[in-house]
């Protein structure tokens, strides 16, 4: 049975109430799985309109998640619709990618995917003021292309980090493939018996940096769907679930030019092929890195 477990509560102030910020950090080190949980009145947070002070009760999955400089936690929705909570979807078709830090600080990246033409240019847009007192506009970007982003703050009922802390380390490797920790055996093992496959790559989103050979150290944490072994190289080859790389920050937040999403081939002898969609355009690329890997099973 996987077990969940609170490390982590903000109050509606954004304050600490239990938990540690080291006890989270030291979960998605371990890759643990992340989700955070909040609460809401449904005329502040959904309808200003309505008369209904109903309490809604939210909990999301962040299946991408990032550890910076070894100690701050945030994640990402990598799969998510923007959503109508009494009407099913909502607003044009996208992606809505949330930014979840640990200290209360929110973020979204939302590319459209319908083809309309966008009609603004890339750069900073009036953050405005919100309609709900509990929502803080902080920094809005490329408000008419097809990838607006906004940062900001959900002064929630209440903000938790869950974690699942079930994954185990089999392997560690650099960027050229030279085993540091584990074996490439005993990941083949676990794979297969049918074990899942998650992986922490480190510094993988360094070329987002404004000067990526000193960018911020980070590492980034996501589910693999389809893995390869090949008995006699002994190669593991694993693809990714969508991932959403963002420029390294603490808080991690969105701005022009400084983030994208896409799939991950990664391989144990350090290749990385990363299928790039740019979230402006939605162009493709296919760009090649190396990069150190943790390798993690369950």
């Amino acid at each position: 049975m996987i077990e969940w477990k609170e490390v982590l509560r903000l109050d509606q102030k954004m304050n600490k109430v239990s938990g540690s910020e080291k006890d989270l950090a030291d979960a998605v080190r371990n890759a643990a799985d992340l989700r955070f949980a909040v609460e809401f009145i449904h005329n502040e947070h959904v309808d200003p309109s309505s008369d209904s002070p109903e309490l809604v009760r939210e909990e999301c999955e962040f299946a991408v998640s990032y550890l910076m400089r070894d100690e701050w936690v945030a994640g990402i929705m990598n799969l998510r619709q923007p959503t109508d909570l009494r009407h099913g979807v909502g607003m044009q078709p996208s992606m809505s990618f949330f930014i979840y830090n640990r200290n209360g600080q929110q973020a979204i990246g939302r590319p459209y995917l319908d083809g309309r033409q966008p009609t603004g240019k890339k750069g900073p847009s009036p953050a405005g003021e919100s309609s709900m007192w509990k929502h803080e506009p902080q920094e809005a970007w490329d408000q008419d292309t097809n990838a607006p982003s906004h940062n900001f703050i959900w002064y929630f009922e209440t903000y938790r980090c869950h974690v699942n802390d079930s994954w185990r380390e089999v392997l560690a490797h650099d960027a050229d493939g030279n085993v540091t920790s584990g074996s490439i055996d005993e990941l083949a093992d676990a794979f297969g018996r049918g074990c899942s496959v998650k992986v922490g790559i480190n510094g993988l989103c360094s070329d987002l940096a404004e000067d990526p050979e000193n960018a911020m150290e980070h590492e980034v944490f996501v589910h693999t769907g389809s893995n390869y072994y090949y008995t006699e190289q002994k190669i593991f080859i694993a693809g990714s679930h969508p991932v959403v790389r963002v420029r390294p920050a603490t808080p991690l937040v969105y701005k022009t030019d400084a983030w994208d999403f896409g799939w991950l081939m990664v391989q144990t002898d350090g290749n990385v092929w990363y299928r790039r969609c740019d979230p402006y355009t939605l162009k493709s690329e296919d760009l090649h890195y190396n990069h150190g890997i943790r390798w993690f099973v369950r």
